[in-house]
């Protein structure tokens, strides 16, 4: 990554920083915090975007398996050359549990969680964890994460990730009663970070509402609001990133 200084001098920064969204327009809209054409990079399976002065961007596909895999290849290939990345970040929209995370606001996510990886029961669902094995969440770097919500105004608890967008109000009161600290829901988050763990490095999550969890109603999401506020929301993140020290 490089800073920006006074002067019109550059300063190089050791820490490299990927990140990963679901699909192009996500990614365009993080790429817009930044000045200067993308140059793409192709990789096996997906393109990787350079921003000057800014962080790589991947595209990594929708769903936690597609992102995971993604994400996986941009770290390896990047590890293989020799210049690792030191923090992986998921961003996107996503929907909103009312009232704490409302349209067109910003969370960011000090826990990143699977909602549905687990098993079905009579008794109710059960976390893969609680069957004996596996990992259900990721916690990114308490420091950085409250950094991150001073920075862009976002709220901080828990991204959900869906392998099935929720579509109704039952399902949303039964994942909100589940994990009563979810401020999102989306479907890329715990591949991505998944993907991090497996090569050492810490993730993060930031992600623009752009519609209420729950009932499917096309009428009321704001995408290129969501989509502004990701924007502006990286803008202010960026000094953030230069800045900070996992050490």
């Amino acid at each position: 990554m490089v800073l920006p200084a006074e002067e019109g001098l550059l300063i190089t920064s050791s820490l490299r920083v990927l990140v990963a969204t679901a699909v192009p327009v996500e990614r365009d809209a993080v790429a817009g915090a930044f000045p200067g054409p993308l140059r793409e990079v192709p990789l096996p399976g997906a393109t990787l975007h350079e921003v000057p002065g800014g962080p790589d961007l991947l595209a990594a596909g929708v769903g936690p398996a597609r992102a995971a895999a993604s994400t996986a290849t941009a770290l390896t290939a990047a590890a293989l050359a020799g210049r690792p990345y030191g923090l992986v970040v998921c961003a996107g929209i996503a929907g909103g549990f009312p009232p704490d995370a409302p349209v067109a606001s910003l969370v960011v996510a000090d826990e990143i969680t699977a909602a549905d990886l687990g098993a079905e029961t009579d008794g109710g669902f059960l976390p893969v964890t609680e069957l004996g094995f596996g990992t259900v969440t990721h916690r990114p770097p308490a420091g950085l994460v409250r950094e991150a919500a001073a920075a862009t105004g976002a709220r901080a608890g828990t991204v959900l990730t869906v392998s099935t967008v929720t579509g109704t109000a039952a399902g949303a009161a039964r994942l909100r009663s589940r994990h009563p600290r979810a401020l999102a829901e989306a479907m890329e988050g715990f591949g991505v970070a998944e993907a991090a763990a497996t090569h050492g490095v810490p993730a993060l999550e930031l992600r623009a509402v752009s519609n209420p969890v729950g009932p499917r109603d096309r009428a009321a999401w704001r995408i290129g609001d969501a989509l502004t506020a990701l924007t502006e929301g990286f803008g202010k993140l960026s000094p953030v990133l230069q800045s900070w020290n996992p050490a």
